[in-house]
């Protein structure tokens, strides 16, 4: 494990030199809040190394060195997001596998399929719910966090070659760096979003003003304790408990059992605090502004998908990758608003000319 900068400055040197670089993350989403990266995973031609960056070190010339070569990754849209979050890094360019594979037309991608199908090997799956800040790190913790990069590189090299030689490299490259772009993007919080959960749209305005008022007490309880906030409590019990609040119905039956005395009171004043808020400052109810397209419209969503299915059919790939629903229909509305943000491959498959 590099964990000291000693061990760090030496593995630099390498990683500095290196004619490749493969890269994973691991983080401990599913054992603290807020989440955090536990362990980045480098291999290069000289071996898989494991970084600590829970450890004492400065890891801004590591990430100095790897913005510098194209990293091989696969499915890096939540490393690539942790990695931006948490240490402000954005690499100049991937070789996703997962994407790789999917333009190939395979309809199972996961990482282990692809190493047992391309490269024989049978992955150990079990360490994938672990808590990764727990230190010493155990022998098949290291093994399986070794594994998720040691067999980038020979499987990008099965995988590349496929892409070139049918013509689809260059859509790689796009869906790559778009990937880093959607990825990177610091996102503002919604404010009136982030406390509303599934279930949330059955309540009236002073069920969520309770709703809300729980769920600031609970993440306040998941950040004291360092847990996921479902640990806590579920979102389920907590939009009960809004909807009886508000609506004058006893509450301590929906309270989970496990709920210590200290919580209890917690969320009891939580829910007085939201009964107390005075009715013009409710949160809104939020309706799913839903515009029916016209004939017109229909039409030329119809002709959009024939084309698209037509080519996805020819090409044996899934025709989202081309465009989804959700796509075909922004087009159907206004082709000239919503094409540029096709990529250029994806725009000539569905056709340049407005259906």
């Amino acid at each position: 494990m590099v964990d000291n900068d000693q061990k760090l400055t030496a593995f630099l040197t390498q990683l500095r030199g290196a004619t490749w670089v493969a890269l994973d993350t691991e983080a401990d989403s599913l054992h603290a809040y807020p989440e955090k990266v536990c362990l980045i995973q480098i291999s290069t031609v000289a071996g898989d190394e494991l970084i600590d960056p829970l450890a004492k070190v400065d890891l801004d010339p590591l990430l100095e060195a790897l913005s510098g070569h194209e990293l091989l990754m696969h499915g890096a849209d939540y490393d690539l997001r942790l990695l931006l979050k948490h240490h402000q890094f954005v690499p100049s360019a991937i070789f996703d596998t997962m994407l790789a594979a999917r333009l190939l037309g395979l309809r199972q991608f996961s990482f282990s399929f692809l190493v047992e199908t391309y490269l024989g090997v049978k992955l150990e799956k079990g360490a994938q719910k672990a808590n990764w800040a727990m230190r010493p790190l155990t022998e098949r913790m290291e093994r399986y966090a070794r594994n998720d990069t040691h067999y980038l590189k020979p499987l990008a090299e099965r995988l590349k070659p496929e892409l070139e030689s049918r013509g689809r490299l260059t859509w790689h490259q796009e869906m790559c760096s778009r990937l880093i772009a959607d990825c990177c993007q610091p996102k503002e919080p919604d404010l009136d979003g982030v406390w509303r959960m599934k279930g949330s749209h059955a309540l009236g305005r002073a069920g969520l003003a309770v709703l809300r008022e729980l769920w600031q007490w609970r993440e306040g309880e998941a950040i004291t304790a360092n847990r996921p906030p479902f640990f806590i409590i579920s979102h389920e019990a907590l939009v009960d408990i809004a909807a009886a609040a508000a609506t004058s119905r006893p509450i301590n039956g929906l309270i989970p059992r496990h709920l210590s005395e200290r919580r209890r009171t917690g969320l009891s004043k939580a829910v007085a605090r939201g009964l107390g808020i005075a009715p013009d400052e409710h949160p809104r109810i939020l309706h799913s502004v839903s515009r029916r397209p016209t004939d017109a419209e229909r039409r030329r969503f119809m002709e959009l998908q024939k084309r698209r299915d037509a080519r996805a059919a020819e090409l044996a790939i899934d025709p989202t990758l081309i465009a989804s629903r959700g796509t075909l229909s922004d087009l159907a509305h206004d082709w000239d608003k919503h094409a540029p943000q096709l990529m250029k491959w994806q725009k000539e498959l569905l056709g340049s000319e407005k259906p």
